[in-house]
């Protein structure tokens, strides 16, 4: 029989004793640990037994100590004995080993990984895509159900929803396309100078703005108001389960919720495209009058000249796309939020980025169109 201080060997059995153990024993743990790996390194041993007296404080210092000494064990197949520890000890000891080890290994490097990462994207794309129109099916249902008067929603809602999507929103619109005036009046102003032909800063600003700028703009500006609102609201319905009790009763959420906050949308966008033609090529105004000594009748005549009936109802048609393309858009993901706050935002994020991506991809698709058309 060998014994040392914490260690009794006897044959092929070695005892460990465990001693009271704490935070600032440390070096007491590495001593114990020590002695029991030299005696498994010594080989001949069977058979290692725990022991923790009665009158041991044992803490997570000596639970630590005797894992570490049973993991080294199990490396040299020796059999391990915890029938003299405290029954909390040894179950504390057992839920240890029942824990799944983390895997610290690094990855698999990918010999193709850009390829991959491109596939993963296009597919992630298309399903996007796919649940879009998706979406978008269900809501033309809802619609053609509402135009055969089978769909209900309270008249009540549409109203706030066209006051929230149009009058509210009138000053951040105004703003933005009265600055986008000036600043593309400016612009023209700057080049058409170096020709003489500053008059065509008013054909300039006419055109932009009734065609490209004053409907996507306007729209930008919604999907960041107004989209991202949707998204929240029906987010945080989805959070509350009111969705869930819609369904419950029988009522369809896509014609309660979503369709009065899309008809809002796609009524107010175009009055508001209009208003913003108006502001826009006021601001072309003052550039033009100011900047560039142009009379106010002479700008007039010239953006009389310059612009069509046709051009603004490309606007305001736009106008009407964009405006159910923010509402689409926001309340799909709205609808599809998880149920915590975090989602929420999470919607209200993706839903503005979202709203702004279908509205620059549909602006460059009526580019292609109507230069093919010939508008």
């Amino acid at each position: 029989m060998t014994n040392s201080s914490f260690t009794t060997l006897s044959g092929t059995y070695l005892n460990i004793q465990i001693p009271d153990l704490d935070g600032a024993d440390a070096e007491q743990a590495a001593n114990l640990y020590a002695e029991a790996n030299n005696a498994i390194a010594s080989g001949g041993l069977t058979q290692i037994g725990f022991h923790i007296a009665p009158d041991v404080q044992w803490g997570s210092l000596s639970l630590a100590a005797i894992k570490k000494i049973a993991t080294e064990a199990e490396r040299h197949d020796i059999a391990l004995d915890y029938s003299n520890i405290p029954t909390g000890a040894a179950r504390l000891l057992a839920l240890a080993k029942s824990a799944v080890p983390q895997d610290t290994s690094p990855a698999p490097k990918q010999r193709f990984a850009f390829v991959t990462t491109v596939g993963e994207k296009t597919i992630e794309g298309l399903s996007e895509l796919r649940a879009f129109f998706t979406f978008t099916g269900t809501v033309g249902s809802a619609l053609g159900r509402l135009l055969r008067r089978k769909a209900y929603f309270e008249k009540s809602d549409l109203k706030t929803f066209v006051q929230a999507a149009g009058p509210d929103a009138i000053v951040i619109v105004g703003v933005v396309n009265l600055l986008l005036g000036v600043i593309l009046a400016f612009m023209g102003a700057v080049q058409l100078q170096l020709f003489g032909a500053e008059i065509f800063v008013a054909n300039l600003v006419a055109l932009g703005h009734t065609r490209e700028i004053a409907p996507m703009m306007t729209a930008i500006v919604l999907a960041g108001r107004t989209g991202a609102a949707y998204a929240a609201q029906l987010g945080t319905m989805q959070v509350n389960e009111e969705i869930d009790a819609l369904t419950t009763f029988g009522i369809s959420p896509i014609e309660f919720l979503v369709l009065p906050r899309m008809i809002a949308l796609a009524l107010m966008t175009p009055l508001l495209v209009l208003y913003g033609d108006a502001i826009g090529m006021f601001g072309g105004y003052v550039i033009g009058t100011t900047m560039l000594d142009l009379g106010t009748l002479e700008y007039i005549s010239q953006t009389q000249n310059a612009i069509t009936i046709s051009d603004v109802l490309l606007g305001v048609f736009k106008g009407t796309v964009f405006g159910m393309l923010v509402a689409i858009t926001g309340c799909r993901y709205g609808m599809e939020s998880g149920r915590s706050a975090s989602a929420v935002g999470d919607a209200a994020t993706r839903a503005v980025v979202s709203g702004i991506l279908a509205i620059i991809v549909t602006t460059a698709i009526f580019a292609v169109l109507t230069n093919w058309i010939g508008i």
